[in-house]
């Protein structure tokens, strides 16, 4: 597939996926979630890739959904518009690879939910995230509702979502929106050096805890714990825990 709005690149075992629809701050149109779902699928079934970041090109991440798209949508048009973009967004949040977002702008409506879908969140000290739907006479449609509750907790989650505020780096940090913030021309550089550090982990090890975390959350205790204790022996079942045992004990780095 020959990519329109979207850029797709290998670096060593990191793939990099930035959104590059700059006329329109980078917005999510139905051609571009397309063009999302192909590149993470690709980057998905690599054996290279151990690691994807998402980020924006320009002034924005994702500015949000393309309201231009949108505006003369039926109900039926709009709730598929909804289903596409959270299938595209669970594909995201379900694939085996550690996902991180590279915050670089405005991450609006879909864009923040499109931050919501990846496992960790590095913001630019510019960066301003929110969920401003019902500014325009609707609620977030790609899972914003229920990701944004999950990660903030539901007072605050309804505080944004229905005053459809925005909040700046340092607050969406202060509410653990996003795990860090920096200085925007250092963005791109702490999220490679992040992902080449899980990169240099246990691959089994890192795809089985994100499973283990993202399904756990779900379930009660024991149900979570119990699948941990599973996953647990799964890596011993593999060889991955006696080879990363066997290279601390001898003090060299492991052969993954």
């Amino acid at each position: 597939m020959e990519f329109k709005n979207i850029i797709l690149e290998i670096k060593d075992s990191v793939g990099m996926i930035k959104i590059n629809r700059l006329d329109a701050m980078n917005a999510l149109n139905n051609e571009t979630l397309q063009e999302l779902k192909e590149a993470i699928s690709q980057l998905k079934e690599s054996d290279v890739v151990k690691v994807i970041i998402i980020t924006g090109e320009g002034k924005a991440f994702v500015a949000g959904a393309d309201i231009a798209e949108m505006k003369d949508m039926s109900p039926q048009q709009a709730g598929e518009f909804s289903k596409s973009g959270q299938k595209v967004f669970d594909l995201i949040a379900r694939t085996e690879k550690p996902v991180i977002a590279a915050v670089n702008g405005f991450a609006l409506g879909g864009g923040c939910e499109l931050a919501l879908a990846c496992d960790i969140r590095i913001a630019s000290d510019k960066a301003i995230l929110g969920q401003p739907e019902v500014n325009l006479g609707v609620i977030p449609g790609f899972a914003g509702t229920q990701r944004l509750s999950r990660l903030v907790g539901t007072a605050k989650a309804k505080e944004l979502i229905f005053t459809g505020d925005m909040v700046d780096a340092q607050t969406a940090y202060s509410i653990g929106l996003v795990n860090q913030v920096v200085p925007a021309d250092q963005l791109m550089k702490v999220c490679m050096e992040l992902a080449n550090k899980i990169a240099s982990k246990g691959p089994l090890a890192v795809k089985l805890a994100k499973k283990v975390i993202s399904e756990g959350i779900e379930l009660s205790l024991d149900e979570g714990s119990a699948y941990e204790t599973r996953d647990f022996a799964e890596c011993f079942a593999r060889g991955e825990a006696k080879e990363g045992m066997s290279a601390f004990l001898e003090k060299r780095k492991p052969n993954w």
